[in-house]
């Protein structure tokens, strides 16, 4: 086994861990994660899948350094006070190594799980203001519309220095916007195009130019030596592009009108994505040769990300991740 690599002077580059992983392989993929390089590993919680901070707790303890990322961690789903113990335990126990997401969920799923709110703004402003201040060993706030913990406090908490950055994984401008008063910056689901992620800086304002907030970015990728390999590859990663949930994400592009009305036509999920033209594949995507997928991150770094994850496209999970790694230069 090649030795581990440090993190390089380029911006921070991560990878998602698959939904579809098994999970005897869990550790096993974050490992070589970590050997590759990258700098970053993200798990997924998705309605159905497997518990973000399950997962997160298990791959910090099997590795060493890389930093875990959770997105999301829905905010109707978790009290806040429970969720801030879970948090700091993590902490604690691996500093500097954690960064949460926090969210609104998918409306469907949370629906479905009895948790979506009348108000998800106010939901989601209430809870990580709370979350934050728990965190820091702070008392907390009045008890407000949805979120009720006046007067906790936390007996164990992280050292200030090692309190876990709280991002907003949000797609909406009011939501974004508010990140930049109530959380540590944002993470922008796939596709982060530089155009979109162009536009959620915008929204975060004057700290995200100052770097004061972080800008985490996901992407479907695939990397090959031969670029129509990659990118028939990681058309799979784009099937749901143009449903109304992704309307923020293809509002800035400047073929926005007509991948909607090649979506309206009819194409829809994998017809969808095969038929996509391959410029516009390149651009809602890190795909391509190992230097068009570097160029394809710098662009990223260049729009404002403070960190590309990665999300593999495409079969043979280590092996997929072991092309991915060739992006990272």
């Amino acid at each position: 086994m090649p030795e581990t690599r440090a993190p390089s002077a380029r911006g921070r580059v991560g990878v998602l861990l698959p939904l579809d992983l098994p999970a005897r392989d869990l550790l096993s993929y974050a490992r070589r994660a970590e050997v590759l390089g990258f700098d970053q590993l993200w798990v997924v919680e998705d309605l159905g899948r497997r518990g973000g901070i399950a997962q997160a707790a298990t791959v910090l303890a099997g590795t060493e350094h890389i930093t875990v990322g959770i997105g999301i961690l829905p905010a109707g789903a978790r009290n806040v006070c429970f969720a801030a113990m879970e948090l700091a335990t993590l902490a604690q126990l691996h500093p500097g190594r954690l960064i949460a997401g926090i969210g609104h969920g998918m409306p469907d799923w949370m629906r479905r799980a009895g948790a979506w709110p009348a108000s998800p703004l106010t939901l989601l402003t209430e809870y990580t203001l709370a979350l934050r201040r728990l965190l820091r060993g702070e008392p907390g706030p009045e008890n407000g519309r949805y979120v009720r913990c006046e007067g906790v406090t936390l007996a164990d908490v992280p050292d200030i220095e090692a309190v876990p950055p709280i991002v907003l994984g949000v797609r909406g401008p009011r939501s974004q916007q508010a990140a930049r008063e109530i959380a540590d910056g944002l993470l922008l689901a796939e596709p982060a195009t530089p155009a979109y992620i162009t536009a959620s800086v915008r929204h975060l304002g004057a700290k995200a130019s100052t770097g004061a907030l972080e800008v985490i970015t996901y992407d479907a990728a695939a990397v090959d030596a031969d670029e129509d390999t990659a990118l028939a590859r990681v058309r799979a990663g784009l099937e749901a592009v143009g449903e109304p949930a992704w309307a923020a994400h293809i509002d800035p592009l400047p073929f926005a009108a007509e991948l909607r009305a090649h979506r309206a036509a009819g194409s829809h999920g994998g017809e969808f994505a095969r038929t996509l033209p391959a410029a516009w594949v390149r651009e809602l995507s890190i795909a391509g040769t190992p230097e068009q997928a570097r160029a394809a991150i710098a662009a990223r770094h260049a729009a404002g990300a403070t960190g590309v994850v990665l999300a593999p496209v495409g079969p043979g999970t280590v092996a997929c991740l072991d092309s991915l790694a060739l992006a990272l230069g």
